[in-house]
């Protein structure tokens, strides 16, 4: 199970002035954001971050990332 959120970000960084969240079953982080980006119509993203229990990608041309969150 991944808890992935939705939020903007402002001078690239996460801004939280709005975020979406929902928790997908699946088997790894790419899975779990793409059956998130299908869920909320999410074009391509670009992968900034990996720390293994954690995963961020930015949304290409918007200022919007999406975090995935292992969790248990």
């Amino acid at each position: 199970m991944y808890e992935v959120e939705m939020t903007d970000t402002y001078g690239g960084e996460a801004n939280y002035c709005w975020v979406t969240r929902e928790n997908i079953d699946a088997d790894s982080h790419k899975q779990a954001i793409s059956k998130f980006k299908k869920i909320h119509g999410v074009g391509r993203h670009r992968k900034v971050m990996d720390t293994g229990d954690m995963v961020r990608v930015d949304v290409v041309g918007a200022c919007v990332c999406i975090f995935s969150h292992w969790s248990n």
